[in-house]
């Protein structure tokens, strides 16, 4: 994977000369910064290292193909960035092995691939794996949940406890809700048994 390194005494400026040189923009890169010992007078330096979003992206797509081939299957990508966010889109001939039970095979992919680009970039890089459709109909189902669950606590006035969810479950809980009146909604439990209450307010 490409990389540009370049050294400076303040970082943004050094940025600033990496974007201008390679005609990038801030939202098209990642970078990871260490300090280094200048030459005599020189001070501290910095070090910047910069790599290319389309580069990682490309570095995933790669790795993900050897391993879900390996699995004996067909794989295509897609892929888009929203709010600093990529989302990788995989279709396969088995969609139901690729998400596994209950998201599981899809998880395990997505941790694997955090922990690789971690290891190589040092820099967590925040990627959302789907495969086809899959955590669309999710967040649909529980943005419907949550309306649901809201009305009937602002009905009764009586808490209800969610059945336990992953993280990125309960987010899409709490930020259907931050508006709603009402309601206010708060995590409890320990992993892998953590939860969301919707109370009223």
């Amino acid at each position: 994977m490409e990389k540009i390194i370049k050294e400076g005494k303040e970082i943004e400026v050094v940025l600033e000369e990496i974007l201008a040189e390679n005609n990038l923009n801030k939202e098209e890169i990642v970078y990871t910064t260490k300090e280094k010992k200048g030459k005599l007078f020189q001070g501290t330096l910095k070090e910047i290292t910069v790599y290319q979003k389309k580069d990682i992206n490309e570095e995933i797509k790669e790795f993900l193909r050897k391993i879900i081939e390996n699995m004996g299957l067909e794989i295509s990508f897609e892929i888009a960035t929203k709010d600093e966010r990529t989302t990788i889109k995989m279709y396969s001939n088995n969609n139901p092995i690729l998400i596994g039970k209950e998201g599981r095979t899809l998880k395990a992919l997505e941790t694997l691939v955090k922990q690789k680009m971690l290891n190589e970039i040092g820099v967590y890089y925040k990627i959302n794996l789907d495969v086809s459709n899959y955590k669309d109909k999710i967040k649909r189902n529980l943005e419907r949940l949550a309306i649901a669950t809201a009305k009937e606590v602002v009905k009764t006035k009586v808490p209800v406890a969610l059945d336990n969810m992953t993280s990125y479950e309960r987010r899409i809980i709490h930020n259907k809700l931050t508006d709603f009146k009402g309601v206010k909604t708060e995590s409890e439990g320990e992993e892998p048994n953590r939860h969301i209450v919707i109370k009223p307010e």
